[in-house]
């Protein structure tokens, strides 16, 4: 298949730049997926939609606000996004400048607070960096770090909390699993009163996740590694789910490659944690998820590859040009979709 088979024409005003003041005011679009059926409804009616026996897995992977503006001890600013922990107090991170950041460069951030050495350039030209501090890496960066906005988010976030889901839990996330943004804990509580069970796996979202697919034909695309895990409960819930008839519903993509790619092949799940590069587009059989709940994703984008993947490439472009004409909300603080 073709990159250009998952183009459709976005106006530049439906990227939502800012969240919602609450967040299960979003819309919410229904997709049948094998109809292509289409009907609007709204986040806060989600417990009215799912069926008792029902579980939804949710990624509770927790955003480090790895954005870091300093400068270089021989002068002129510099930022880093952390990326991936490599231990010992070294992480990969993107760096800007990238020409002023070479090998041996010294940075500092925070008058000093934390200071860091430039040790290597990695594959792809991010940075491999060295920090020096005193006390927990981790407060540190909470005190001096920024969110990691998304590429196409210009306005600044007035609460960070906004970017991070409120069942998040472990540190480790360069962005936000977005659809699980949507959720309350009083939402929460409602679909759990109606007989829903919840499970939690963990993704580590890197910025790869917005690295655009650059050849033509998608088979070609190399996917990014992120590391992710699916604890003992929540193999256990899924696996009584499916046992007892009820769909196992993965809120996000990051949820739904995280499954897939533990599952055995009669969709059965154990403890497992891994890095995976899962590449999910149209001819994939899905072994584990029997629904989607998902934002509105880029243009041919492998995040709406997987959508695509799960409802058929035509049901889902038709469904993403009727979001358009309907002026649903895109991208990480957009709308969402229920797939099912």
């Amino acid at each position: 298949m073709k990159k250009s088979d998952f183009y459709f024409d976005l106006p530049e005003e439906l990227i939502a730049q800012t969240p919602l003041q609450q967040r299960d005011q979003s819309r919410l679009m229904l997709l049948d997926k094998q109809s292509g059926a289409i009907s609007h409804r709204h986040f806060f009616e989600l417990p009215d939609l799912l069926r008792e026996g029902d579980c939804l897995i949710m990624n509770d992977s927790r955003v480090l606000p790895a954005r870091l503006l300093g400068s270089r001890l021989s002068g002129g600013s510099v930022e880093l996004v952390l990326l991936r922990d490599l231990g010992d107090g070294r992480w990969e991170c993107l760096s800007r400048p990238g020409r002023k950041t070479k090998p041996g460069t010294q940075l500092q951030f925070g008058d000093g607070e934390l200071k860091a050495t430039v040790e290597a350039v990695a594959e792809g030209g991010n940075r491999i960096v060295k920090f020096h501090y005193d006390g927990i890496f981790l407060e540190v960066l909470e005190r001096l770090g920024k969110m990691p906005l998304p590429p196409y988010i210009k306005e600044e976030l007035q609460d960070a909390e906004r970017y991070q889901t409120v069942y998040s839990r472990e540190l480790g996330s360069a962005a936000a699993p977005t659809a699980g943004l949507h959720f309350t804990e009083e939402l929460l509580d409602k679909i759990r009163a109606r007989g829903i069970r919840t499970g939690f796996v963990t993704l580590h979202v890197g910025l790869g996740t917005f690295r655009p697919v650059k050849e033509e034909e998608i088979e070609d695309h190399d996917m990014h590694s992120e590391f992710c895990m699916i604890p003992e409960e929540t193999a256990q819930l899924i696996n009584e789910t499916k046992a007892r008839g009820g769909r196992v519903i993965a809120v996000g993509t990051t949820s739904c490659r995280t499954l897939e790619s533990f599952a055995a092949e009669d969709g059965s799940m154990k403890a497992s944690s891994g890095w995976t590069n899962i590449f999910i587009y149209p001819g994939y059989r899905f072994k584990c998820i029997d629904a989607l709940i998902t934002n509105f994703h880029l243009p041919e984008s492998t995040l709406i590859m997987l959508v695509s993947a799960l409802a058929g490439r035509e049901n889902v472009l038709n469904a993403y040009r009727t979001a358009v004409a309907e002026r649903y909300r895109f991208f990480s603080f957009g709308d969402a979709m229920l797939i099912e």
